[in-house]
């Protein structure tokens, strides 16, 4: 688990960086809601993502 923690917030560093300062005092802050905004994005792909069904349509 903390493994992907590790690399949500290694993903989120670089995003949150083009809008705040990373010697900011709310760096981290900023950081945490990125990473969660990514989480959500990353639901909502794979909530969306199109299955296949072992149906076959004619």
């Amino acid at each position: 688990m903390s493994l992907l923690i590790r690399l949500l917030l290694a993903l989120a560093a670089p995003i949150t960086a083009l809008f705040v300062a990373r010697d900011a005092l709310n760096f981290d802050v900023v950081q945490t809601f990125v990473a969660v905004g990514l989480v959500a994005v990353l639901c909502i792909i794979a909530a969306f993502w199109p299955r296949r069904s072992g149906k076959v349509e004619l």
